[in-house]
């Protein structure tokens, strides 16, 4: 029995191994499938999650426990010793494939965005989360495409997500019109032409509403090179249909004004022909 503090130090530690591994599972549910459909989570990933959670802390047992008897501590130095410079090569190849899972698992902690919410990353990559593994994240693209993102990536561009507290969106409708129309009229016919559209969505406050403030905002934006620039605050409640309401009402606005005889501009050309120095003095003598 000269060895019982050993034997108390190793029964320690895993009976507190298997206390903290149960404790952790145990939030590690409550917190995600509790909330399954708030925050879409699957029971895969929860599963994945707290067998990875578990897999980790015996990790870390059985590593306290080597180390606490001397002749398997002897045998482990050895070996690591031993396998120094492989464990660094296989360190130094995975080290792409170890940042994609960190990066996987921040993001289903910090829930930058969620499997059906419409995001974009970075420049180019823009639509629906269909999926979100610890390696890569599934983007369904507006052509029905597939975009498979790298974790990494993901965690260190900038995410615009459409969907994360609530899906209403303001579309900004921008439209030129030439400095002798009627601007006046111009923002008249906009806002008319917007707030007909069945998909706009009243957002104004109950001031802006006793203010009798309009359902869409119409602003003078800028005065541009060939037109003065109008722009439409248009409301709506999802942003799957914020692409088809703007091509709806500009569709109506360019109908309604042509009829008003409101002018949408175009870049003008002037071309100046000068002739030749050679030609001008062959004119001068023939005269």
């Amino acid at each position: 029995m000269e060895n019982w503090h050993l034997y108390l130090i190793i029964g320690g530690i895993l009976i507190g191994s298997l206390v903290l591994s149960r404790v952790i599972r145990w939030l590690i549910a409550k917190s995600l499938l509790s909330e399954d459909s708030k925050i879409k989570t699957d029971v895969t990933r929860v599963k994945f999650i707290k067998n990875a959670a578990s897999f980790i802390i015996w990790l870390i047992a059985t590593g306290l426990i080597v180390f606490q008897i001397p002749d398997l501590k002897s045998i482990a130095v050895t070996i690591f010793a031993g396998a120094g410079i492989l464990l660094a090569a296989i360190g130094f190849a995975a080290q792409e494939a170890f940042s994609n899972i960190v990066s996987g698992i921040f993001i289903v902690i910090f829930r930058p965005f969620r499997v059906g919410d419409m995001i974009k990353v970075g420049e180019q990559s823009y639509g629906l989360v269909e999926d979100i593994t610890l390696r890569h994240t599934v983007i369904v693209n507006f052509e029905n495409k597939r975009l498979i993102i790298p974790n990494s990536r993901v965690s260190s561009d900038v995410i615009i997500n459409d969907s994360i507290q609530e899906p209403k969106v303001c579309r900004y409708i921008e439209v030129g019109i030439g400095y002798s129309s009627d601007v006046e009229l111009a923002m008249r016919l906009i806002q008319e032409e917007a707030e007909k559209h069945p998909r706009i969505l009243d957002n104004r406050t109950e001031e802006e509403m006793a203010a009798k403030d309009p359902i869409v905002e119409v602003v003078v934006l800028s005065f541009g090179e060939y037109s003065v620039n109008l722009r439409a605050y248009a409301w709506t409640d999802n942003p799957l249909q914020a692409l088809r309401m703007h091509s709806d009402i500009n569709i109506a606005i360019k109908k309604r004004f042509e009829k008003e005889g409101i002018e949408i501009p175009f870049p003008y050309r002037n071309m100046i022909l000068k002739e030749s120095s050679v030609s001008l003095d062959s004119s001068r003598k023939g005269s």
